[in-house]
């Protein structure tokens, strides 16, 4: 999605899965019913909308057999599931409450609201169970019911500051704000490689990557996109790395990551932009983080800003001594 914005949302969910073992010879049409809970008709019309690859080949017959740690990704249709269920169980860390939103810190690994790969225990049902009164934004219209009070999001990869709308004012500024940029949103990133500039702008636009539908790519035709850099140290050993201080000016989906891949830099550990040269964190964790976030209070004006330190299994990977 946005991130995802690595906090927009975008048309549709994301499947992105390595074929296990045990859909060996299963038809693709299947797989999908199997994988996603959609039913086999549901599945045959994704596949014939062209959204679906196999190992980066587009796939629309449903009777391709697959084969173990074939790579499938397709694009899914957002759940049709009515209003979220609010989750005591799901932890959530509030750093800052307000009347009109809140701010908290997501853990690795979280996926922020339901989508195709995870429809229970998601942050946002952790964080309505704690607000209620978020429901009200969707019912009112200003907001998807399976995202009440979402006003930007990061990928499940991605840790760090997150906010989110309790009132209609909160919302309506908060999304007012990120869409005319005056948010500021300040992340730390390492990426693969030794980045020779000291600071830099990669300004390029990205859209949807004609190849594979679930990934997102520099392109002519798609949406302009700014990415700032900065180097706050480099690393030799065990190998090669930049540490960067990153502030989007705009938020398209997957930007940083995409926009770090494209000049030659990859987030460390994103399998999906770059590569695994070891394997450092969890699978799906990528060293990326939302460090701050900072915007106008929806009510007074007065500039709001909150930040989160480094969560331990990245902070670990920090020589020590760098300031932020």
């Amino acid at each position: 999605m946005t991130d995802d914005f690595e906090q927009e949302n975008v048309a549709g969910e994301e499947l992105d899965v390595i074929i296990p073992g045990a859909l060996e010879g299963v038809r693709i049409d299947r797989a999908l019913s199997i994988l996603t809970g959609l039913s086999r008709s549901e599945a045959s019309a994704i596949l014939d909308s062209g959204v679906v690859s196999l190992d980066g080949k587009l796939i629309v017959k449903a009777s391709v057999s697959l084969l173990p740690g074939q790579h499938l990704t397709a694009m899914l249709p957002a759940p049709d599931s009515g209003e979220v269920s609010a989750d005591s169980s799901v932890p959530v860390e509030v750093v800052f409450e307000d009347r009109d939103f809140i701010i908290v810190s997501k853990a690795p690994n979280q996926v922020v609201h339901p989508g195709a790969g995870q429809r229970e225990g998601t942050l946002v049902a952790g964080v309505l169970a704690k607000y209620p009164e978020m429901m009200e934004l969707a019912r009112m219209g200003l907001c998807d019911p399976i995202r009440p009070g979402v006003v930007h999001r990061l990928d499940k990869g991605t840790s760090g500051v997150l906010a989110f709308a309790r009132t209609p004012e909160g919302f309506a500024s908060l999304s007012e704000q990120l869409a005319d940029r005056s948010m500021e949103r300040i992340y730390i990133g390492m990426v693969e490689g030794h980045v020779a500039e000291e600071r830099g702008i990669v300004d390029a636009p990205i859209g949807r990557s004609s190849r594979t539908p679930t990934m997102m790519s520099v392109r002519s035709d798609g949406r302009p996109a700014r990415t700032h850099y900065e180097v706050l140290t480099r690393i030799d050993k065990p190998h090669a790395m930049s540490l960067l201080r990153l502030q989007l000016d705009t938020g398209r989906t997957h930007q940083i990551r995409v926009h770090l891949s494209t000049i030659g830099h990859p987030i460390v550990n994103d399998a999906r932009y770059g590569h695994r040269r070891e394997r450092r964190l969890d699978d799906d964790r990528f060293f990326l983080h939302s460090q701050s976030l900072a915007f106008a209070h929806p009510r007074t004006g007065e500039w709001v800003s909150q930040q989160v330190p480094l969560p331990a299994d990245i902070a670990s990977m920090v020589p020590e001594g760098i300031e932020f």
